[in-house]
């Protein structure tokens, strides 16, 4: 049995976005879903997501529990079973620091996640965050400081085009071990509220890999920071492909 609400904090959430050639992710997003472009080119990268006071909404704040994790996502959109077209992620990869969300992932909630480390430094005006996955699939790590700009030669023209993108964007469909079956899971937040991250140094040994994506097939567009919104996790119907 799943549990219908979860409710916590998003204490810090980061947000590391490629602009990708959309050929060179179709082998990974299954053929239901259409890539979300972006001035031409797919939308892809890495949630890093600290989380606390996680807990059924039934539960008090203080008995929550807390955790690092890493999602691997696309944008995508899709046609719904009413004919309506939707607009979320397909999350191919999740990672985490945390033995219960890999125990109760795709058992009690929606996402079945894989066991990874993670390494922080946050002040508040530097942020450094390093995650590297144990079956050795995936290291990410990214350093930088909360501005109000994005870089020169993004594919997004403004701060709030960027926000918008993502905003509208809450529900997640996620792989499981049955290969033609996707978790779904929906976020929902009290206030929706980015900045920038000036990204000092930035690694991804899956978006950066010159064998998968060769040439400009990937390239870092931006990262975006959110911290310290209330929220709630809920599931919603799986998706078969």
């Amino acid at each position: 049995m799943r549990l219908p609400v979860l409710r916590g904090v998003i204490r810090r959430r980061i947000l590391v976005n490629f602009r990708v050639r959309p050929e060179a992710l179709r082998s990974v997003v299954p053929p239901r879903f259409r890539f979300k472009l972006q001035d031409g080119r797919a939308i892809a990268g890495v949630c890093l997501i600290r989380l606390e006071g996680i807990r059924p909404h039934f539960v008090p704040r203080p008995f929550g529990f807390r955790s690092e994790n890493a999602a691997h996502r696309v944008a995508v959109l899709w046609t719904d079973e009413l004919g309506q077209e939707r607009d979320g992620v397909f999350i191919f990869r999740r990672d985490t620091g945390s033995a219960l969300n890999r125990l109760a992932g795709g058992r009690v909630f929606p996402g079945e996640h894989h066991r990874a480390t993670f390494r922080s430094s946050d002040s508040g005006d530097r942020i450094e965050l390093a995650m590297t996955s144990a079956d050795g699939f995936c290291t990410v790590s990214v350093r930088g400081v909360p501005t109000a700009e994005l870089p020169a030669g993004s594919a997004f023209g403004s701060v709030s085009e960027a926000s918008r993108f993502f905003e509208t964007g809450s529900v997640g469909y996620s792989t499981t071990s049955e290969p033609n079956r996707l978790d779904g899971i929906a976020l929902r937040t009290s206030a929706w509220s980015v900045k920038p991250l000036r990204v000092d140094e930035v690694f991804s040994s899956y978006f950066m890999d010159e064998t998968r994506f060769p040439g400009d097939d990937a390239v870092f567009d931006h990262a975006l920071l959110m911290r310290n919104v209330d929220h709630e996790w809920r599931e919603i119907p799986d998706l078969s492909v």
